[in-house]
């Protein structure tokens, strides 16, 4: 069975013996599903696939827990020809699923345990949530040059201290309706700020509960990962032996090239669009950390910043920390500075 999955309806396709059986639309109910192949299709084996979105696993968590073997794929790995493409609507996505999924063509995603998709989860609200931080000093520094104020320059004002904060406060004195708005933009900072600390807080916790504790201390011995890298990496990751080879992790995170390539000509487009956007950037901010505390690779950066930018030779030093990331993770080992990339 191939699964189109909506919020408001399903649309599914039941392929045996390499013919379609039936297509149709239905409530979205895992169980009205599994009800329904029961009571048509007694003592038959059901897989079923359907791509993944906005409903991320729980459909298949419920599916698997009513008898049906289920997998999750990603939209892009489904072999779709130019006139599916042209002619896309639900009840060809369905049978396109079904299809691939009776010839053996499709490749399933990894499904996290539930407590561990929650975690994921958390981690991630709170990245959005200092991107919302990062919206509010915006807003608050553009109101401020709208009216010609200046702020001060050096360390206070570069990380937003308490200091800063009481000083930008002191411009609200005035009654006006320009200082009830700054005051307003500080208050929602303030309250943000907050709010980014219950966060960490909450993620040590559940880190702690979770048996993370001994990971998470390994990983503190690279050079560049703190404390909210390293959680990111094991729950965007969680399982590092589920990439056979060092590649397969590199294309996971968006550090492998994307090429086009015909007959004798071929062409590197820079790094592939398709990536982990919670890791990819993490990565890469930490080698430039990392290359200045490790040894080994501030000469790998010296010596490719002889012949590149410092942009894509950076790239390079992020795809050895990440390589070393690997080691330490899957032998349980603290780094070491004479590990060889």
């Amino acid at each position: 069975m191939g699964i189109d999955v909506h919020k408001k309806k399903w649309v599914t396709t039941i392929r045996a013996h390499g013919m379609e059986l039936r297509t149709f639309s239905m409530n979205p109910s895992p169980k009205e599903l599994a009800d329904h192949l029961h009571r048509n299709y007694p003592e038959g084996i059901f897989k079923t696939a359907y791509e993944a979105g906005f409903c991320d696993f729980w459909i298949h968590h419920q599916l698997e827990s009513l008898g049906l073997s289920n997998c999750v794929i990603h939209a892009a790995d489904i072999p779709t020809t130019n006139k599916e493409k042209v002619h896309k609507r639900d009840q060809i996505d369905s049978r396109k699923l079904a299809r691939e999924l009776e010839k053996g063509e499709l490749n399933a995603l990894y499904v996290p345990q539930i407590e561990q998709q929650q975690l994921r989860s958390l981690c991630r609200l709170r990245q959005k949530c200092t991107q919302q931080g990062t919206r509010l000093k915006n807003r608050i520094k553009g109101h401020l040059h709208y009216y010609g104020i200046v702020l001060p320059k050096g360390e206070v004002s570069r990380y937003w201290s308490a200091a800063f904060i009481s000083e930008l406060e002191s411009y609200c004195t005035k009654k006006t309706a320009g200082s009830s708005c700054l005051r307003f933009l500080i208050q929602e900072l303030k309250e943000q700020r907050r709010r980014l600390s219950d966060i960490t807080c909450e993620l040590r916790t559940f880190c702690k509960r979770s048996g993370f504790s001994d990971m998470i201390n390994c990983l503190r011995t690279v050079p560049g990962l703190g404390f909210i890298t390293i959680v990111t990496l094991i729950t965007e990751i969680i399982d590092i032996n589920r990439f056979n080879k060092f590649d397969n992790l590199c294309s996971f995170v968006g550090l492998v090239p994307s090429t086009s390539s015909s007959g004798e000509k071929e062409r590197i487009n820079g790094l592939t669009p398709r990536r982990n956007k919670y890791l990819k950037h993490l990565i890469i901010e930490s080698a430039w950390v990392a290359a200045r505390k490790d040894p080994e690779l501030l000469q790998a950066f010296s010596l490719l910043i002889k012949r590149m930018p410092k942009t894509d030779a950076i790239i390079r030093i992020a795809r050895k920390l990440l390589n070393r990331i690997r080691y330490v993770w899957k032998n349980q080992t603290p780094y070491k500075t004479t590990l060889q990339s």
